[in-house]
């Protein structure tokens, strides 16, 4: 199975060379590191989304076209994927994709352009609370060993232990890096807010939230307790609009939550809008970090 998520990694980057989103998402990972550790490196024309603090108004001017400043770092930096567990995973998403492909597309992409600027990729999650830990490593064959061992876990995983995995990392792991919290609305409701007060003390975490199908329509199936709802259940408007609304509050809780200890968040419904949203998730992370 080695190498085997690679070319779907590829492939999903590829499909938005036309509108030069491969390069945005390249630019966009490299400035998250913007500060006393970057080094000028190039320029390029404007795209929106791009800070204004960046442009070159200079060079701008000689060449009648919008230029921004690249830089890329002097050293290299830990890239750690949390992911969340547990039998839910398995369960689909707002697009109806199931919530394992859309995280392992999400964390392949980043930790192939990671890759490519020679940084360190780990990974931890919990295995019915026992913690799979991957060091950080420097090679597309670490990248397939984590994703492929993620995949073959969940489909045996039944607990949900995210809350374990952040409090180990807190406890255990003293080396800086850069995490990436990979979960759904469930877990963020579960995120302790003192486990993330202190491992931002120490570390920059950015959260990808991956969405839930609704709980309404002609069939729906409860993948942790494995029973289909009644369609009396399905069918009720009432029940349907009380969910929305409790999944909107439970989200915008987890969101001040975060934003209180300036951790940005995506939502991504479906693996073909992961470029996109990582793209929107690193420039709130820079924008957030150097207001």
């Amino acid at each position: 199975m080695i190498m085997s998520f690679i070319p779907k990694i590829k492939s999903n980057i590829t499909i938005y060379a036309t509108r030069k989103t491969t390069n945005i998402l390249d630019g966009s990972y490299k400035s998250i590191y913007r500060g006393k550790t970057m080094n000028f490196e190039d320029l390029r024309e404007y795209v929106i989304g791009d800070n204004i603090k960046d442009i070159d108004w200079k060079a701008s001017s000689r060449s009648n076209t919008l230029l921004v400043r690249q830089f890329i770092a002097e050293k290299k930096h830990n890239i750690m994927f949390v992911f969340d567990s547990g039998k839910k995973v398995l369960g689909d998403t707002l697009k109806i994709e199931t919530k394992k492909n859309v995280m392992i597309m999400a964390a392949g992409i980043l930790a192939y352009i990671a890759n490519k600027n020679g940084d360190y990729v780990g990974a931890i999650y919990n295995k019915d609370n026992y913690i799979r830990y991957f060091p950080f490593r420097s090679s597309m064959y670490n990248i397939e060993k984590i994703l492929s061992s993620y995949d073959n876990d969940m489909n045996t995983s039944e607990e949900s232990m995210l809350s374990k995995s952040l409090e180990y990392i807190q406890k255990n792991i003293r080396r800086r890096m850069i995490m990436f919290i990979i979960t759904d609305l469930e877990g963020l409701e579960k995120i302790n807010e003192d486990t993330l007060k202190k491992l931002r003390l120490q570390h920059d975490v950015l959260v990808m939230n991956i969405s839930d199908a609704e709980l309404f329509g002609e069939l729906a199936y409860n993948v942790e307790d494995e029973y289909y709802f009644p369609k009396m259940v399905l069918n009720d408007p009432k029940l349907a609009e009380i969910e929305k609304k409790t999944k909107q509050e439970v989200f915008e809780k987890s969101e001040k939550t975060l934003k209180k200890y300036g951790v940005p968040i995506v939502t991504i419904d479906n693996s073909k809008e992961c470029v996109l949203k990582i793209i929107e998730l690193l420039e709130r992370y820079r924008d957030a970090s150097h207001s």
